[in-house]
């Protein structure tokens, strides 16, 4: 049986399009074959409304997973998107940190959920995206401690660089304590202008930062791309031939290529 690959997409800053890589990224990867799973953890429920996910169907949510009420399993629904499902989630997540924070397993709940659906014989699945809420608290912790990787979308914008330094001090202190094999699977630049030229400075300044691990693909702002979610749509199904679309879909290719890599090392 192979794993799942699990990359949590991640990012302490609101606004710098996390839940709009999920989506499209997850709709990209399964219009070339892959199964997906988005598994939603922002309370605020973006990437479950943005599949077009109401309120009626989300009777089991990730909420119920965090506090240990039901399997992952039992939360996903289908999405519009074939080969792509989500674990839906609704503002009960505000409270889960509560709840939760005198565990000892508290910050394992999601890694325990997913391990339990990979060994289950009818959900077959390729990769997960973890949709993270825009802070570092424990549900994005917990996205980490289950995550090979972490995807990190970074806004073309002048406090990008100070606000990636905090993440991956996160992330390295994740390593250390919770989980030693997790590593950066790269940054995506987002809302890029190429009009402006402080987008340009900050693409150059996180690219000498952190050389390879900045993907060669850019996502640029695209009025279509903001468009789509609030027909429930991704912006691959809303309009395939828009820039961010096909920014989207090279970005797939480029984090395939890097999953063979990563196996053939």
């Amino acid at each position: 049986m192979t794993l799942p690959r699990i990359l949590a997409i991640a990012n302490q800053k609101g606004g710098v399009g996390k839940t709009t890589t999920a989506i499209n990224l997850g709709t990209a990867l399964a219009a070339i074959g892959e199964d997906v799973l988005i598994i939603d953890l922002d309370p605020q429920g973006n990437a479950s409304t943005g599949l077009g996910i109401d309120q009626k169907r989300r009777v089991r949510t990730t909420y119920d997973v965090m506090v240990g009420d039901h399997d992952l399993r039992s939360t996903i629904v289908e999405t519009v998107v074939p080969r792509l499902h989500i674990a839906p989630s609704n503002m009960d997540l505000l409270g889960v940190e509560l709840e939760i924070a005198g565990e000892r397993d508290r910050a394992f709940r999601l890694r325990k959920a997913i391990h339990a659906l990979s060994a289950s014989t009818d959900f077959p699945c390729s990769y997960i995206l973890v949709d993270c809420p825009p802070s570092l608290n424990l549900l994005t912790v917990n996205a980490m401690s289950a995550a090979d990787a972490v995807l990190v979308p970074l806004q073309c914008e002048f406090f990008a660089l100070e606000g990636l330094a905090q993440l991956l001090r996160t992330v390295e202190q994740v390593r250390n304590s919770l989980n030693p094999h997790l590593s950066i699977h790269g940054v995506v630049l987002t809302m890029y202008d190429a009009r402006n030229n402080l987008s340009g400075q900050v693409m150059a300044d996180v690219r000498e930062f952190l050389g390879e691990k900045v993907y060669q693909t850019v996502i640029p702002r695209n009025v279509r791309v903001s468009e789509a979610p609030s027909y429930g749509k991704p912006s691959l199904l809303y309009d395939l031939k828009c820039p961010g679309s096909q920014a989207y879909v090279r970005l797939a290719s480029e984090v395939i290529q890097r999953e063979k890599l990563l196996r053939a090392a």
